[in-house]
């Protein structure tokens, strides 16, 4: 599969709810950026010490259902996790609102403007 397939099959993935369907407390989280996209296709904590336990625990949980989506779709197509992931976290991290932090392609977290 292409890379430009296994996209429109995340974007499906995508728009089905697993990488949206996101509690009231991480959208709040993210933003506050609190909470941001990584550049390998999962949540992060940017901020740690605003973060609860509480809030931990749902990133946690949605980084546990987007491996799981990500191991599917990547073993489905024919290419590797990591893949699936990174073209999921580009579309994740362009579709960003503005004033939402994510990462850059260095790693870096930043504000979109």
């Amino acid at each position: 599969m292409t890379l430009k397939a296994l996209a429109a099959a995340l974007t499906l993935t995508l728009f089905t709810g697993v990488a949206h369907a996101a509690p009231p407390i991480i959208e709040e989280a993210k933003a506050a950026c609190v909470v941001g996209e990584r550049i390998d296709g999962y949540l992060g904590i940017i901020d740690e010490s605003a973060a609860s336990d509480t809030l931990r625990r749902e990133v946690r949980d949605i980084n546990q259902k987007r491996k799981d989506a990500y191991q599917q779709l990547a073993s489905a197509n024919g290419v590797p996790v990591a893949a699936a992931a990174k073209v999921t976290a580009e579309k994740l991290i362009n579709g960003a609102p503005s004033g939402h932090c994510v990462q850059d392609a260095s790693g870096q977290w930043v504000k979109k403007p």
